[in-house]
């Protein structure tokens, strides 16, 4: 959104106060080459199955604290402090988690995620319709609740429903991320607007405002994938098919 209003409007892009040459900017690009690489390992590494997923996420933490030393930006007091609230996450998650495991676990013994299964599919829905409810659903839980707690509160219903309407299980899985995003910063009551809010100072219609156009590209984007879902399907086929 950046990148097109500044094309559109070029004058609210501020003038380069320096020229630089082209064998400064690669010079300088040298520095992005870590980076980079541990990206291209990370995901690679996915890719070619070489590693699990918390596999690669372990040596992408690696990588970072060794890129990160090499660079001289961490010590003792910043990777303490990093540990520190690494953990806390880690223990709200873990609770969260506990929480929804119970939940998952009881609702399988009433069998109300499959009756709902049964009873979406014996209305024979639009595939476009279910998806639209879900995405309303999802809009007002992200006014109150935030998107981790979201996904593992919801799946345990919401996924037989959708298996039951033909839907794949990948292609879900991405369209959730997005729809609990885009409900994170829905106007304008959404989640992360009231957490922006306390970071800027800013009064909620001004954060709103700034944050509709992402909306709307996010809105667009699972637009796009839920009449094309071959957008998302199609790489991690090719993987499937190795």
């Amino acid at each position: 959104w950046i990148v097109f209003r500044s094309i559109i409007t070029p004058s609210i892009v501020p003038d380069d106060e320096k020229k630089y040459t082209w064998r400064e900017r690669f010079s300088t690009t040298k520095e992005m080459l870590p980076v980079m690489i541990l990206m291209i390992a990370v995901i690679g590494s996915l890719y070619a199955g070489v590693a699990t997923a918390t596999e690669a996420a372990a040596g992408g933490v690696l990588g970072d604290l060794i890129v990160a030393m090499m660079s001289g930006t961490v010590n003792w007091k910043n990777f303490q402090a990093s540990l520190m609230g690494a953990t806390k996450t880690s223990c709200m998650i873990c609770f969260i988690l506990a929480g929804a495991s119970f939940l998952s676990t009881a609702m399988a013994y009433t069998g109300i995620p499959t009756a709902l299964a049964e009873w979406v599919v014996s209305m024979d829905p639009n595939r476009f319709v279910l998806i639209a409810v879900l995405w309303v659903i999802y809009s007002i839980m992200g006014c109150f609740i935030d998107g981790f707690s979201m996904i593992v509160l919801t799946t345990s219903v919401v996924l037989p429903i959708i298996v039951g309407a033909g839907f794949d299980k990948i292609w879900f899985g991405i369209f959730m991320v997005i729809i609990i995003e885009i409900a994170q910063i829905t106007p304008p009551l959404g989640f992360n607007l009231f957490i922006l809010q306390g970071m800027t100072g800013q009064d909620i219609f001004s954060i709103t405002k700034a944050a509709l156009p992402f909306f709307f590209l996010m809105s667009f984007l699972a637009a796009l994938i839920t009449i094309f879902p071959e957008i998302v399907t199609w790489l991690p086929s090719t993987i499937l098919s190795n």
